[in-house]
């Protein structure tokens, strides 16, 4: 499945400017950033995947664009796609980009130790 590569550039681009360290990844039929070893960020098809607090969940899906993450057939607390519209002003994208870094510290990490 592929993924829009010119969002994910952008995404990219944002974390290079501030400096993030990151890993990228090709998984969940997309491309995934990872930040300490947990997933933060990643492009779907041509939506943005945004890793977000789950106490905020319900309250972000109101915003443009954005809506519940299903791929098992039921939504993922803590995890939104954001549709185009909803991020193709810089600004748009930065924000989401900061939500996802602002939770990202206190986020689990799935990898195995």
């Amino acid at each position: 499945m592929a993924y829009d590569e010119n969002l994910a550039e952008r995404v990219r681009n944002l974390l290079k400017e501030k400096r993030i360290p990151f890993e990228e990844k090709k998984m969940m039929g997309g491309w995934c950033l990872l930040i300490d070893d947990k997933m933060c960020v990643g492009v779907i098809k041509d939506s943005l995947m945004a890793r977000i607090d789950p106490d905020i969940h319900a309250e972000i899906l109101s915003r443009p664009g954005c809506r519940e993450m299903d791929f098992t057939g039921r939504p993922m607390k803590g995890y939104v796609f954001v549709d185009p519209d909803g991020i193709d002003l810089d600004k748009d994208l930065e924000e989401w980009v900061q939500l996802c870094l602002d939770f990202n510290p206190r986020a689990k990490s799935s990898k195995k130790k």
